[in-house]
Protein backbone atom coordinates (compact mmCIF):
# COMPACT_ATOMS: atom_id res chain seq x y z
CA UNK A 1 0.00 0.00 0.00
CA UNK A 2 1.41 3.22 -0.85
CA UNK A 3 1.58 6.12 1.29
CA UNK A 4 0.65 9.54 0.11
CA UNK A 5 2.76 12.14 1.83
CA UNK A 6 2.29 14.35 4.60
CA UNK A 7 0.09 17.30 4.41
CA UNK A 8 1.05 20.94 5.86
CA UNK A 9 -1.53 21.64 7.84
CA UNK A 10 0.18 23.85 10.75
CA UNK A 11 -2.03 27.10 9.28
CA UNK A 12 -5.01 25.15 10.72
CA UNK A 13 -6.47 25.13 14.11
CA UNK A 14 -5.94 22.40 16.39
CA UNK A 15 -9.72 21.16 16.04
CA UNK A 16 -9.22 20.64 12.02
CA UNK A 17 -6.20 18.98 12.28
CA UNK A 18 -7.46 16.35 15.02
CA UNK A 19 -10.22 15.98 12.39
CA UNK A 20 -7.79 15.10 9.01
CA UNK A 21 -4.94 14.37 10.69
CA UNK A 22 -3.59 10.85 10.01
CA UNK A 23 -6.80 9.96 7.58
CA UNK A 24 -5.91 9.24 3.60
CA UNK A 25 -9.37 8.11 2.24
CA UNK A 26 -7.78 7.95 -1.05
CA UNK A 27 -5.51 5.07 0.25
CA UNK A 28 -8.68 3.03 0.70
CA UNK A 29 -10.45 3.31 -1.58
CA UNK A 30 -12.27 6.56 -0.33
CA UNK A 31 -13.46 5.40 3.29
CA UNK A 32 -13.37 7.88 5.72
CA UNK A 33 -11.72 6.04 8.18
CA UNK A 34 -8.15 3.84 8.26
CA UNK A 35 -9.69 0.14 8.44
CA UNK A 36 -8.37 -2.05 11.49
CA UNK A 37 -5.63 -3.69 9.69
CA UNK A 38 -5.08 -7.05 11.67
CA UNK A 39 -2.29 -9.80 11.34
CA UNK A 40 1.46 -10.86 11.84
CA UNK A 41 2.72 -12.51 8.71
CA UNK A 42 3.41 -9.77 5.60
CA UNK A 43 4.07 -11.55 2.39
CA UNK A 44 6.68 -9.87 -0.11
CA UNK A 45 6.45 -10.30 -3.80
CA UNK A 46 9.86 -11.62 -4.69
CA UNK A 47 13.52 -12.88 -3.40
CA UNK A 48 14.89 -10.11 -3.84
CA UNK A 49 12.46 -8.04 -1.85
CA UNK A 50 12.66 -10.80 1.17
CA UNK A 51 16.29 -10.59 0.72
CA UNK A 52 16.82 -7.06 1.34
CA UNK A 53 13.97 -6.33 3.67
CA UNK A 54 12.26 -3.62 0.84
CA UNK A 55 8.83 -2.76 2.00
CA UNK A 56 7.09 -0.42 4.64
CA UNK A 57 5.74 -3.32 6.03
CA UNK A 58 7.66 -6.30 7.42
CA UNK A 59 5.60 -8.09 9.99
CA UNK A 60 2.70 -7.07 11.97
CA UNK A 61 4.86 -5.85 15.02
CA UNK A 62 6.71 -3.13 12.49
CA UNK A 63 3.74 -1.09 12.01
CA UNK A 64 0.51 -1.45 9.77
CA UNK A 65 -1.59 1.35 8.06
CA UNK A 66 -3.59 1.43 11.47
CA UNK A 67 -0.88 1.86 13.20
CA UNK A 68 0.59 4.51 10.80
CA UNK A 69 -2.71 6.08 10.81
CA UNK A 70 -2.34 7.67 14.83
CA UNK A 71 1.13 7.71 15.34
CA UNK A 72 1.07 10.45 12.01
CA UNK A 73 -1.63 12.45 13.30
CA UNK A 74 -0.28 11.67 17.47
CA UNK A 75 3.18 12.91 15.85
CA UNK A 76 1.04 16.12 13.96
CA UNK A 77 -0.69 17.20 16.99
CA UNK A 78 2.39 16.77 19.45
CA UNK A 79 4.68 18.41 16.91
CA UNK A 80 7.12 15.37 17.54
CA UNK A 81 9.69 13.85 14.85
CA UNK A 82 7.71 10.55 15.77
CA UNK A 83 5.70 8.16 18.11
CA UNK A 84 4.82 4.83 18.61
CA UNK A 85 2.16 3.47 20.23
CA UNK A 86 1.89 0.82 23.48
CA UNK A 87 -0.48 -0.64 25.25
CA UNK A 88 -0.91 1.35 27.50
CA UNK A 89 0.38 4.73 29.43
CA UNK A 90 2.64 2.45 32.00
CA UNK A 91 4.25 1.03 29.04
CA UNK A 92 4.55 3.87 26.95
CA UNK A 93 6.13 5.57 30.40
CA UNK A 94 8.95 2.43 30.69
CA UNK A 95 10.11 2.84 26.87
CA UNK A 96 10.54 6.21 27.35
CA UNK A 97 12.80 5.65 30.37
CA UNK A 98 14.61 3.16 28.52
CA UNK A 99 15.28 4.92 25.88
CA UNK A 100 17.11 7.83 27.60
CA UNK A 101 18.62 5.76 30.18
CA UNK A 102 21.50 2.97 30.91
CA UNK A 103 23.22 0.78 33.65
CA UNK A 104 25.36 3.75 35.65
CA UNK A 105 23.46 6.98 34.76
CA UNK A 106 21.50 8.78 37.04
CA UNK A 107 17.74 9.63 36.62
CA UNK A 108 15.63 12.32 38.26
CA UNK A 109 12.32 12.14 38.93
CA UNK A 110 9.46 14.33 40.32
CA UNK A 111 7.88 13.40 43.67
CA UNK A 112 4.67 14.02 42.31
CA UNK A 113 5.19 11.56 39.46
CA UNK A 114 2.20 8.83 38.89
CA UNK A 115 2.71 6.26 41.58
CA UNK A 116 2.96 3.13 38.44
CA UNK A 117 6.22 5.29 37.25
CA UNK A 118 7.91 4.45 40.83
CA UNK A 119 7.67 1.32 41.43
CA UNK A 120 8.97 0.63 37.88
CA UNK A 121 12.12 3.31 38.50
CA UNK A 122 12.75 1.51 42.06
CA UNK A 123 11.78 -2.36 40.84
CA UNK A 124 13.02 -2.27 37.22
CA UNK A 125 15.58 0.40 36.61
CA UNK A 126 17.39 0.62 39.84
CA UNK A 127 18.00 -3.57 39.67
CA UNK A 128 19.32 -2.68 36.02
CA UNK A 129 22.33 -0.06 37.65
CA UNK A 130 19.96 2.76 37.31
CA UNK A 131 20.31 5.41 40.16
CA UNK A 132 17.36 6.71 40.33
CA UNK A 133 16.91 10.53 42.77
CA UNK A 134 13.23 11.78 43.40
CA UNK A 135 13.25 15.53 43.84
CA UNK A 136 10.78 18.54 44.47
CA UNK A 137 7.92 19.07 41.90
CA UNK A 138 8.81 22.78 42.50
CA UNK A 139 12.32 23.01 42.40
CA UNK A 140 12.38 24.96 39.34
CA UNK A 141 15.60 26.45 37.99
CA UNK A 142 17.23 24.87 41.30
CA UNK A 143 17.36 21.50 39.66
CA UNK A 144 20.82 22.13 38.27
CA UNK A 145 22.17 21.56 41.98
CA UNK A 146 20.70 18.03 41.83
CA UNK A 147 22.39 17.22 38.49
CA UNK A 148 25.89 15.08 38.55
CA UNK A 149 28.22 14.12 35.72
CA UNK A 150 26.09 11.04 34.87
CA UNK A 151 22.69 12.61 35.18
CA UNK A 152 20.92 11.47 32.21
CA UNK A 153 17.56 12.55 31.98
CA UNK A 154 14.74 14.28 34.03
CA UNK A 155 10.89 12.91 34.79
CA UNK A 156 8.79 15.71 34.64
CA UNK A 157 4.55 15.74 35.44
CA UNK A 158 2.35 18.89 35.42
CA UNK A 159 0.37 18.97 36.88
CA UNK A 160 1.62 16.40 39.59
CA UNK A 161 -0.18 13.09 39.88
CA UNK A 162 -3.13 13.55 42.48
CA UNK A 163 -1.17 16.84 44.20
CA UNK A 164 -1.02 18.79 41.27
CA UNK A 165 2.34 20.83 41.57
CA UNK A 166 3.08 22.76 39.17
CA UNK A 167 6.16 22.29 37.79
CA UNK A 168 8.30 25.23 36.01
CA UNK A 169 8.98 22.67 32.55
CA UNK A 170 10.91 25.29 30.35
CA UNK A 171 13.04 26.43 33.41
CA UNK A 172 13.99 22.40 34.18
CA UNK A 173 14.28 21.78 30.42
CA UNK A 174 16.97 24.45 29.92
CA UNK A 175 19.04 22.88 32.83
CA UNK A 176 18.76 19.47 31.60
CA UNK A 177 19.98 20.19 28.11
CA UNK A 178 22.80 22.26 28.95
CA UNK A 179 24.12 19.14 30.46
CA UNK A 180 23.08 17.05 26.75
CA UNK A 181 20.27 15.34 28.75
CA UNK A 182 16.83 14.27 28.15
CA UNK A 183 13.78 15.71 29.55
CA UNK A 184 10.86 12.79 29.70
CA UNK A 185 7.21 14.14 30.66
CA UNK A 186 4.18 12.65 31.45
CA UNK A 187 1.63 14.98 29.53
CA UNK A 188 -1.43 12.92 30.57
CA UNK A 189 -3.15 15.42 32.25
CA UNK A 190 -2.84 18.42 29.25
CA UNK A 191 -2.66 16.16 26.10
CA UNK A 192 -0.44 18.12 23.44
CA UNK A 193 -3.84 20.13 23.27
CA UNK A 194 -3.21 22.13 26.31
CA UNK A 195 0.08 21.98 26.79
CA UNK A 196 2.27 21.40 23.59
CA UNK A 197 5.67 19.60 24.96
CA UNK A 198 7.80 19.79 22.39
CA UNK A 199 7.48 23.26 22.16
CA UNK A 200 8.15 23.62 26.20
CA UNK A 201 11.53 21.79 25.51
CA UNK A 202 10.61 17.80 26.22
CA UNK A 203 12.02 15.86 24.29
CA UNK A 204 10.30 12.85 24.98
CA UNK A 205 6.46 13.43 25.77
CA UNK A 206 4.18 10.34 27.60
CA UNK A 207 0.19 10.10 26.98
CA UNK A 208 -1.95 7.78 28.48
CA UNK A 209 -4.15 7.78 25.52
CA UNK A 210 -6.33 5.31 27.52
CA UNK A 211 -7.92 9.05 29.58
CA UNK A 212 -8.74 12.35 26.60
CA UNK A 213 -7.98 10.22 23.64
CA UNK A 214 -10.41 7.28 24.48
CA UNK A 215 -13.32 9.65 26.30
CA UNK A 216 -15.04 6.68 26.69
CA UNK A 217 -13.27 4.43 29.43
CA UNK A 218 -12.92 1.55 27.36
CA UNK A 219 -9.70 1.15 25.56
CA UNK A 220 -6.16 0.75 26.89
CA UNK A 221 -3.40 2.59 25.02
CA UNK A 222 -0.21 4.86 25.68
CA UNK A 223 1.66 7.12 22.99
CA UNK A 224 5.23 7.81 23.32
CA UNK A 225 6.24 11.21 20.85
CA UNK A 226 9.72 12.51 20.17
CA UNK A 227 12.44 15.51 18.85
CA UNK A 228 14.28 15.00 15.86
CA UNK A 229 17.23 13.99 18.19
CA UNK A 230 15.34 11.42 20.75
CA UNK A 231 13.19 9.72 18.46
CA UNK A 232 15.35 7.00 16.91
CA UNK A 233 16.24 6.27 20.66
CA UNK A 234 12.57 5.73 21.68
CA UNK A 235 12.45 3.82 17.73
CA UNK A 236 14.85 1.29 18.81
CA UNK A 237 14.34 1.07 22.63
CA UNK A 238 10.21 0.19 20.98
CA UNK A 239 11.72 -2.52 18.07
CA UNK A 240 13.33 -4.77 20.68
CA UNK A 241 10.58 -4.94 23.05
CA UNK A 242 7.74 -4.87 20.69
CA UNK A 243 5.19 -3.83 23.30
CA UNK A 244 2.42 -3.19 20.08
CA UNK A 245 -0.61 -2.14 21.14
CA UNK A 246 -3.95 -3.94 19.84
CA UNK A 247 -5.82 -2.80 15.92
CA UNK A 248 -9.24 -2.68 17.74
CA UNK A 249 -7.85 -0.38 20.86
CA UNK A 250 -5.51 1.57 17.92
CA UNK A 251 -8.96 2.27 15.54
CA UNK A 252 -10.77 3.52 18.85
CA UNK A 253 -8.20 5.97 19.56
CA UNK A 254 -8.21 7.12 15.95
CA UNK A 255 -11.94 7.54 16.32
CA UNK A 256 -11.12 9.08 19.56
CA UNK A 257 -8.76 11.85 18.49
CA UNK A 258 -11.34 13.24 16.29
CA UNK A 259 -13.59 14.55 18.87
CA UNK A 260 -10.79 14.74 21.70
CA UNK A 261 -10.73 18.98 21.62
CA UNK A 262 -14.43 19.82 21.84
CA UNK A 263 -14.87 17.35 24.91
CA UNK A 264 -11.50 18.31 26.25
CA UNK A 265 -13.09 21.55 26.35
CA UNK A 266 -16.10 20.74 28.16
CA UNK A 267 -14.46 18.85 30.66
CA UNK A 268 -12.22 21.72 31.16
CA UNK A 269 -15.11 24.23 32.02
CA UNK A 270 -16.80 21.70 33.85
CA UNK A 271 -14.09 21.20 35.63
CA UNK A 272 -13.12 24.52 36.84
CA UNK A 273 -16.85 25.33 37.83
CA UNK A 274 -16.92 22.49 39.84
CA UNK A 275 -13.72 23.57 41.36
CA UNK A 276 -14.76 26.43 42.12
CA UNK A 277 -18.10 25.36 43.80
CA UNK A 278 -16.03 23.14 45.49
CA UNK A 279 -13.96 25.69 46.80
CA UNK A 280 -16.79 27.80 49.19
CA UNK A 281 -17.89 24.72 50.38
CA UNK A 282 -17.36 24.59 54.12
CA UNK A 283 -16.21 21.09 54.13
CA UNK A 284 -13.32 21.55 51.94
CA UNK A 285 -9.97 22.68 53.26
CA UNK A 286 -8.21 23.68 49.76
CA UNK A 287 -9.22 22.65 46.30
CA UNK A 288 -6.10 21.32 44.05
CA UNK A 289 -6.35 23.30 40.81
CA UNK A 290 -3.74 24.95 38.75
CA UNK A 291 -6.21 26.97 36.91
CA UNK A 292 -7.47 28.32 39.84
CA UNK A 293 -6.38 31.80 41.21
CA UNK A 294 -5.92 30.95 44.44
CA UNK A 295 -3.38 27.97 43.48
CA UNK A 296 0.25 28.42 44.26
CA UNK A 297 1.23 27.16 40.44
CA UNK A 298 -1.51 29.28 38.69
CA UNK A 299 1.24 32.07 36.75
CA UNK A 300 3.00 28.71 35.87
CA UNK A 301 -0.11 27.27 34.57
CA UNK A 302 -1.31 30.56 32.53
CA UNK A 303 1.78 30.74 31.10
CA UNK A 304 3.04 27.76 30.02
CA UNK A 305 -0.86 26.35 29.33
CA UNK A 306 -3.62 26.91 26.53
CA UNK A 307 -6.20 25.55 29.18
CA UNK A 308 -7.03 23.07 32.10
CA UNK A 309 -8.71 19.28 31.78
CA UNK A 310 -11.32 17.91 34.11
CA UNK A 311 -8.90 16.41 36.90
CA UNK A 312 -8.53 18.03 40.15
CA UNK A 313 -8.11 17.29 43.75
CA UNK A 314 -9.65 18.57 46.81
CA UNK A 315 -8.05 18.62 50.66
CA UNK A 316 -11.00 17.84 52.99
CA UNK A 317 -11.46 19.40 56.68
CA UNK A 318 -11.19 17.03 59.46
CA UNK A 319 -13.32 14.01 59.24
CA UNK A 320 -13.29 10.46 60.46
CA UNK A 321 -13.07 7.30 58.07
CA UNK A 322 -16.30 6.34 58.64
CA UNK A 323 -17.38 10.05 57.64
CA UNK A 324 -15.69 9.46 54.42
CA UNK A 325 -17.23 6.69 53.76
CA UNK A 326 -20.57 7.79 54.28
CA UNK A 327 -20.26 10.56 51.79
CA UNK A 328 -18.13 8.23 49.02
CA UNK A 329 -20.59 5.21 49.55
CA UNK A 330 -24.26 6.80 48.52
CA UNK A 331 -22.78 8.73 45.72
CA UNK A 332 -25.00 8.22 42.77
CA UNK A 333 -23.01 9.84 39.57
CA UNK A 334 -19.61 9.95 41.05
CA UNK A 335 -18.10 6.19 40.22
CA UNK A 336 -14.89 5.16 42.72
CA UNK A 337 -12.69 3.97 40.22
CA UNK A 338 -8.45 4.52 38.85
CA UNK A 339 -8.73 6.08 35.83
CA UNK A 340 -10.59 9.34 34.29
CA UNK A 341 -10.60 11.22 30.94
CA UNK A 342 -14.15 9.26 30.09
CA UNK A 343 -17.43 10.72 29.78
CA UNK A 344 -18.58 9.81 33.59
CA UNK A 345 -17.56 11.56 36.60
CA UNK A 346 -15.03 9.90 38.97
CA UNK A 347 -13.88 10.34 42.51
CA UNK A 348 -10.89 8.64 44.60
CA UNK A 349 -9.34 8.91 47.61
CA UNK A 350 -5.33 9.42 48.35
CA UNK A 351 -2.76 9.31 50.05
CA UNK A 352 1.10 10.58 49.27
CA UNK A 353 2.61 9.75 52.47
CA UNK A 354 2.69 6.11 51.79
CA UNK A 355 5.21 6.41 48.51
CA UNK A 356 6.64 10.08 48.97
CA UNK A 357 10.26 10.14 49.41
CA UNK A 358 11.76 13.63 48.73
CA UNK A 359 9.11 15.72 50.09
CA UNK A 360 6.53 15.40 52.63
CA UNK A 361 2.81 15.82 52.35
CA UNK A 362 1.18 17.56 54.82
CA UNK A 363 -3.01 18.18 54.11
CA UNK A 364 -5.68 19.72 56.85
CA UNK A 365 -7.24 16.06 56.29
CA UNK A 366 -8.69 13.67 54.24
CA UNK A 367 -7.54 14.11 50.04
CA UNK A 368 -10.36 13.35 47.52
CA UNK A 369 -9.50 13.08 43.16
CA UNK A 370 -11.89 14.34 41.21
CA UNK A 371 -12.49 13.70 37.47
CA UNK A 372 -15.70 15.98 36.24
CA UNK A 373 -17.48 14.13 33.34
CA UNK A 374 -19.95 15.50 30.90
CA UNK A 375 -23.05 15.03 33.26
CA UNK A 376 -25.10 17.95 34.28
CA UNK A 377 -23.28 20.11 36.63
CA UNK A 378 -26.45 20.86 38.60
CA UNK A 379 -27.01 17.13 39.58
CA UNK A 380 -23.23 16.72 39.99
CA UNK A 381 -23.43 19.26 42.72
CA UNK A 382 -26.84 17.55 43.94
CA UNK A 383 -24.92 14.44 44.58
CA UNK A 384 -22.11 15.94 46.65
CA UNK A 385 -24.35 18.04 48.48
CA UNK A 386 -26.16 14.54 49.51
CA UNK A 387 -22.79 12.77 50.45
CA UNK A 388 -21.86 16.31 52.00
CA UNK A 389 -24.64 15.74 54.14
CA UNK A 390 -24.18 11.81 54.76
CA UNK A 391 -20.92 12.63 56.37
CA UNK A 392 -21.66 15.60 58.40
CA UNK A 393 -24.41 13.04 60.04
CA UNK A 394 -22.03 10.54 60.58
CA UNK A 395 -20.17 13.17 62.62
Amino acid sequence: MSKTPPRDRSRFQADTRLVHAGRDPSAQQGFVNTPIYRGSTVLFPTYDDIKNRRGRYQYGTSGTPTMDALSDAWSEIAGAAGTVLTPSGLSALTIALMAAVSAGDHLLVTDSAYRPTRIFCDGVLSRYGVEVEYYDPLVGTDIAALMRENTRAVLVEAPGSQTFEMQDVPAIAEAMHARGGAVIMDNTWATPLLFPPHERGVDIAVEAGTKYLSGGSDLLIGLVSATERWYPAVKRTYEHFAPCAGPEDIFLGLRGLRTMGLRLREHGQRGIAMAEWLQGRPEVARVLHPALPSDPGHSIWKRDFKGASGLFGVILNPVSEDGLAAMLDGLELFGMGFSWGGFESLVIPFDPTVYRTATRWQAEGPALRFHIGLEDLDDLKADLEAGFARMAAVA
